[in-house]
C-alpha cells in the first residue's frame, strides 16, 4: 500500500527523474575518462601535471610581473593569465562606457550626432570580431611612424609602431597600502554616491552627490599618508630620447589591437541593449520627472537609467561573458593571453589533454566569476517585493 501511494506521489517521480539524470551524466563522464586513460596507457603517455614544474624555456613578449624562459611552465601560464584578466578589465570598463555613450547618442534630438552612433553600431556590429582584429593590428598599429617621429597626443601621450606610451604613476615603498586604502576609498565614494542620490529622489532635496564622493577618497588619502608617512608615487612621463621612447607605460601593438577590436565590437553590442534598455522605461517617467523641473542630464541619471538598468543588465552579462572568452582571438594578432602561452606550452610538452583542461578551467572560472558579479548586481536593481 506504501509502495503504491509512493509511485503515485508527483515529488517522488520529480526526485527519481533528478537522480537517474545525475546517474546518467555520472556514468557517461566515467565512460569517457576511463576511455580516454586506456587510450592514454596504450600510447605511453602518463597524465599528471607534474610538468608544470619544468622549466619553460620561451620567452613571453610582455608581462606584468618578472619573467625569464628560466621560469617553470606553471609560472609562463600565470603570466598568460593576468596578461588575460589586464584585457577583459580594461575592455570590459571602456566597451561599458563607449556602449552607453553611442546607445544614448541613439536616442539623441541632435541628427547628426544620431546618424554618427546608429552608424557605429551597424557597421562595428555586422563585421566578424577577427577581421576587426586584424584591421586594427594589420592596417593601423603596424603602419604608424617608428619611434624617431612619433606622433604626439596630449603633449606627453606618444603612438608609434612600436605602442602607445603615456605618462603613468610608478609605485614606491608604501605603495601597497596606498593601494589597498584608495580602493576602499573608491568602494565608499560608490556606497556614499548612491546613498546620497537615494536620499535626494526621496525627499526632493537639491544637492552634490560629488563631495560626499570626493569625501570618502580624501579620507582614504589622509589615512594612507598618516601611515606610511610618504606618498610613494612619481609620475613617469614619457620622453623621446636619439629617436627612442624612454619612461612611461608602453601599451604595446598587440596589446592595443586586441583591446580596439574587443571594445569597439563588443560596445557596438552594448549600446543596442542600452538603447533598448531606455525606450523599455515608459514615457510617463519622462514627463513626470519633467515636470518636477529637472534638466535632461539629471532625468537620465537619476531617473530613466536606474530603471533601465533592471532591462539592461541580464543580456550585457552576456556580452561581457562574450569578450572575456573573444579574447582567447588574441593568438592572431600575436597577444601572449592564457591560450597562447598555454598553446606554445603544448607544442613543447604535448600534454594536450592537461593543458586543454588548464584552458577551459581557466576561461569557465573567468566566466563564472563576470557571471556571479553581474547576477549580484542585478538583484540590487531588481524591484523588491514588499
Amino acid at each position: 500500500m506504501k509502495v503504491q501511494k509512493l509511485l503515485r506521489d508527483e515529488r517522488f517521480w520529480q526526485i527519481a527523474g533528478q537522480a537517474i539524470a545525475v546517474l546518467l551524466v555520472v556514468i557517461f563522464v566515467a565512460l569517457i575518462w576511463d576511455n580516454l586513460t586506456y587510450n592514454l596507457r596504450q600510447l605511453g603517455i602518463q597524465l599528471g601535471f607534474d610538468f608544470l614544474g619544468v622549466q619553460a624555456s620561451f620567452d613571453i613578449g610582455e608581462s606584468i610581473i618578472p619573467y625569464d624562459p628560466s621560469n617553470s611552465y606553471s609560472r609562463a601560464i600565470f603570466v598568460g593569465l593576468l596578461n588575460s584578466l589586464r584585457v577583459v578589465a580594461i575592455g570590459l570598463v571602456l566597451a561599458t562606457i563607449f556602449g552607453l555613450v553611442f546607445g544614448i547618442a541613439q536616442l539623441s534630438d541632435n541628427w547628426l550626432v544620431r546618424r554618427i552612433a546608429i552608424s557605429y553600431v551597424e557597421i562595428f556590429r555586422n563585421v566578424p570580431l577577427l577581421l576587426q582584429l586584424f584591421f586594427w593590428y594589420f592596417a593601423v598599429f603596424i603602419n604608424l611612424p617608428g619611434s624617431e617621429n612619433p606622433i604626439t597626443l596630449l603633449g606627453s601621450t606618444y603612438l608609434t609602431g612600436q605602442g602607445l606610451f603615456f605618462p603613468w604613476l610608478e609605485m614606491g615603498a608604501g605603495g601597497g597600502i596606498w593601494l589597498v586604502l584608495l580602493l576602499a576609498g573608491i568602494v565608499g565614494a560608490i556606497a556614499l554616491w548612491r546613498w546620497r542620490g537615494r536620499v535626494m529622489v526621496e525627499r526632493g532635496q537639491a544637492g552634490h552627490q560629488i563631495w560626499y564622493a570626493l569625501g570618502s577618497i580624501l579620507g582614504a588619502v589622509v589615512i594612507a599618508f598618516v601611515l606610511t608617512r610618504n606618498i610613494p608615487f612619481r609620475l613617469s612621463i614619457p620622453q623621446v630620447t636619439q629617436g627612442q621612447i624612454e619612461a612611461g607605460l608602453r601599451l604595446s601593438p598587440e596589446f592595443c589591437a586586441l583591446l580596439a577590436g574587443l571594445v569597439i565590437y563588443t560596445s557596438s553590442y552594448i549600446a543596442e541593449i542600452v538603447r533598448a534598455g531606455i525606450l523599455a522605461v515608459p514615457k510617463g517617467q519622462w514627463e513626470a520627472a519633467r515636470a518636477l523641473g529637472l534638466k535632461p542630464n539629471r532625468i537620465m541619471q537619476m531617473v530613466i537609467l536606474p530603471q533601465a538598468l533592471r532591462v539592461i543588465i541580464p543580456p550585457l552579462t552576456s556580452h561581457y561573458l562574450n569578450l572575456a572568452k573573444n579574447s582567447s582571438l588574441a593568438i592572431a594578432v600575436g597577444f601572449p593571453d592564457v591560450y597562447f602561452v598555454a598553446s606554445t606550452t603544448f607544442n613543447q610538452t604535448g600534454r594536450a589533454v592537461e593543458v586543454m583542461l588548464l584552458i577551459m578551467i581557466t576561461y569557465l572560472t573567468t566566466s563564472l566569476t563576470i557571471s556571479l558579479i553581474m547576477n549580484l548586481y542585478n538583484r540590487t536593481v531588481q524591484i523588491k517585493e514588499r
